[in-house]
């Protein structure tokens, strides 16, 4: 019996892992003859924060679009709470987008609504509440944010900083169970993007919903990420913890050298450096010939992943 007992015991503390929440499949888009994303694989576990970034260019944008079915993949699929949204109709894709928030770059307030009116909005439109529930609910989101009392006041009176909060309230509204950030610190001031970095951390305490950040802020991502991934000319080199991306980071020049030519290019995105792959890559492209209309040099293709 007690064998049987300990068994038992042992199975259950075996049990799997929870499903992804998000899950993307060798996601390939191509624009024309433009390949900007080539076989992306990437799995986002339940309540965990998740960091894309980059360079500009990169893909990380058009990875976003496709995990929101802005885009469609050209080939491969993407899992969103266990739906495959490329089988997904127009109908059935904007019940799936209710579950989760967006963060948009700019806050992508109405100019014309009133902070209070931006929030309550997602529930006037989607839902059946009545406008004391409404009112009650759009409160809790303000107040989550720290924009309570400043829900009268038009997003030409409030600051950056403000506008993202509010913008974050909003996305907040339906209570998701996933939300995803553009670039959540761009234009903001360190104080202010600081003070975002902190509210990101606190809602995904507070909430348990899942993250998933677009960033080429190094000091923000390193501040919120449980993992972090980073893609370059639209492959992805890499998918590990913010610890393994930090021990990349702190890499001394010595050790550096003894690094395969992905993890130097990590290490010098991580870091900022002005000399590395990176750069040896952009200075490929032949200028003269360019000037002189022959075809510029292609620069060096992206560089493979390791398996």
């Amino acid at each position: 019996m007690n064998g049987m007992t300990d068994a038992s015991a042992a199975s259950a503390g075996a049990a799997s892992p929870p499903a992804p929440v998000i899950e993307t499949r060798d996601l390939v888009r191509k624009f024309g003859s433009q390949t900007v994303l080539d076989g992306v694989n990437l799995a986002i576990s339940p309540g965990e924060t998740v960091v894309i970034m980059g360079g500009s260019g990169c893909g990380k944008s058009t990875l976003l679009r496709h995990l929101i079915g802005s885009l469609r993949p050209t080939s491969g699929s993407i899992v969103l709470l266990g739906q495959d949204i490329g089988t997904l109709s127009e109908q059935e894709l904007d019940q799936l987008r209710l579950k989760f928030g967006i963060l948009f770059q700019s806050g992508a307030l109405f100019n014309s609504m009133t902070v209070f009116e931006n929030v309550a909005l997602p529930l006037r439109e989607h839902t059946q509440l009545d406008d004391t529930t409404i009112e009650i609910m759009t409160k809790i989101k303000l107040e989550l944010v720290g924009l309570r009392e400043h829900g009268n006041k038009f997003p030409a009176q409030i600051s950056g900083g403000m506008k993202k909060r509010a913008g974050l309230a909003r996305a907040l509204a339906m209570d998701p169970q996933i939300l995803f950030y553009d670039e959540p610190s761009a234009g903001l001031d360190p104080v202010t993007s600081a003070e975002i970095d902190q509210l990101i951390l606190g809602l995904t305490k507070k909430l348990g919903v899942t993250s998933v950040v677009v960033t080429h802020e190094m000091d923000s991502a390193f501040t919120i990420a449980d993992r972090m991934a980073m893609l370059d000319k639209g492959v992805m080199l890499k998918v590990g913890t913010r610890e393994e991306f930090d021990a990349l980071r702190k890499l001394t020049d010595a050790e550096a050298a003894k690094l395969s030519e992905r993890d130097r290019l990590i290490r010098q995105f991580l870091r900022g450096d002005a000399k590395g792959p990176i750069t040896e890559r952009r200075a490929l492209t032949n200028y003269a010939d360019d000037l002189l209309g022959g075809a510029p040099t292609p620069a060096m293709a992206a560089i493979t992943p390791s398996r």
